[in-house]
């Protein structure tokens, strides 16, 4: 029997957290994981936290992941990593974008932005990896695909074999922008 494994993917709205989610539980099922997800989006439409919950293994009952229990965390923006970190079981990894987005308090000077969040989180988790997703995906023509270069980071990361990535990509990307999300995911694959 295998154990279920937990992922939580964080970013703000608009950055693709929720696609990113959907491909790769189809790739897991085509694993032939039992594959649960649930997705919070909050103040999403005013750039506020979105959150993802992905839970596989053999026979999965429910996608919440609770305090300390998530193997991974993917995250789309480094301040909504340290938001996340008390959901990181001991023995965790993360991979996070090092990209900054100013929520309202920053952006009126009622808070600070923590600039050296990957500092903070390199002190206090031993598997960090930071990938410069935005940055990529801007060279690209488009930082909207970062969230595909943070699947392709994912995917590597993971050793997900198996799975025709780019196929499942191109299924659930627009046509029209299918191209440059494939280039987007080789460039995460590839970092």
């Amino acid at each position: 029997m295998t154990m279920t494994k937990s992922i939580l993917l964080v970013g703000v709205g608009g950055q693709g957290t929720i696609l990113i989610s959907k491909i790769l539980s189809a790739g897991l099922a085509q694993m032939g994981y039992d594959v649960k997800m649930s997705e919070i989006h909050g103040m999403s439409q005013r750039g506020g936290s979105v959150t993802t919950q992905i839970k596989y293994g053999e026979k999965v009952y429910a996608p919440n992941i609770g305090a300390g229990e998530a193997d991974m965390i993917i995250s789309f923006e480094k301040s909504e990593t340290l938001r996340a970190l008390p959901y990181l079981k001991k023995g965790g990894t993360i991979i996070t974008d090092d990209h900054e987005i100013y929520p309202m308090p920053v952006l009126t000077g009622a808070a600070s932005y923590p600039h050296d969040a990957i500092d903070v989180l390199s002190a206090a988790v031993p598997n960090v990896r930071t990938v410069r997703a935005a940055a990529a995906a801007e060279s690209l023509g488009n930082v909207r695909a970062q969230n595909i270069v943070l699947l392709g980071a994912l995917v590597k990361s993971m050793e997900l074999t198996g799975v025709d990535w780019e196929e499942l990509v191109a299924r659930y990307v627009p046509a029209k922008a299918k191209e440059l999300n494939l280039a987007a995911f080789l460039a995460g694959f590839n970092m």
